[in-house]
């Protein structure tokens, strides 16, 4: 047997790959992040167990694996975006691996991506930012040596931000005098699903912006000078006289 660690996106339950929804369908036991995974993912499968992981720990979501490999069943782990990114999946291979257990990762649209497709923006942008860091909020959880927001914010390329929407006043500290008050800023609160909801501005009001809107969890921050109107100039792949091998000079 194998545990499938699915993406099942953001939330649109039309936004998992082709082989994520092909693996729910067929899989007999299904463990599923019953807090962030709408049930439309769900919809249509077969199987024999269907198991929310969010009223699980670690050890109760190992055991439902371990049974199901002794009962020779394949697993579809469903999480949510994209399960290498913060999605707790490591510890969950560690002990797989520790127990022989075959596993694989079926990739999945991430937030990052869903937002910036909500936002109808691009984050890399000639002369602007050609590097998006991810990153997380240090607050419950203390962030590595070297990875503290200040340390990232030097870059000054563009930033999406997990996990930081409770401290949203903190992070506009840190980033202002690295970004400038009158960066532009988005804040998209359950990108894809049917109550989405953003607010967009710079700096200097999002603090405010947000609080109007009442976001409290599952929302992401997006930073950068890409968000707004900066100038910049068409990329080389499809500027008039630049050659490539699909496209050769005369």
């Amino acid at each position: 047997m194998t545990v499938y660690f699915i993406g099942a996106g953001p939330g649109d339950p039309e936004l998992i790959t082709v082989k994520g929804q092909r693996l729910i369908n067929q899989c007999p036991v299904i463990i599923y992040a019953g807090s962030l995974v709408p049930p439309a993912v769900l919809a249509g499968n077969t199987a024999e167990r269907v198991i929310n992981s969010a009223e699980l720990h670690l050890e109760q979501i190992i055991d439902a694996m371990r049974q199901a490999h002794a009962d020779g069943q394949d697993v579809a782990r469903v999480h949510s975006g994209d399960p290498s990114l913060y999605g707790a999946i490591g510890e969950q291979i560690r002990h797989l691996r520790e127990l022989g257990i075959d596993y694989q990762i079926i990739p999945g649209v991430t937030a990052t991506a869903a937002s910036a497709a909500l936002l109808g923006c691009e984050l890399t942008l000639p002369d602007v930012a050609q590097t998006v860091i991810l990153t997380r909020y240090g607050d419950s959880s203390p962030m590595p040596a070297g990875e503290q927001l200040n340390d990232l914010a030097r870059h000054g390329c563009t930033l999406a931000i997990h996990l930081g929407i409770r401290n949203l006043a903190r992070i506009v500290a840190e980033l202002v005098p690295h970004y400038g008050a009158d960066c532009p800023v988005a804040v998209v609160h359950r990108a894809t699903w049917p109550d989405q909801d953003w607010a967009r501005g710079t700096l200097a009001d999002i603090v405010e912006q947000v609080e109007r809107k009442g976001f409290r969890r599952t929302a992401l921050i997006l930073v950068g000078h890409v968000l707004g109107d900066a100038p910049f100039a068409d990329s080389a792949l499809y500027r008039a006289g630049h050659a490539h091998l699909y496209r050769p000079g005369p």
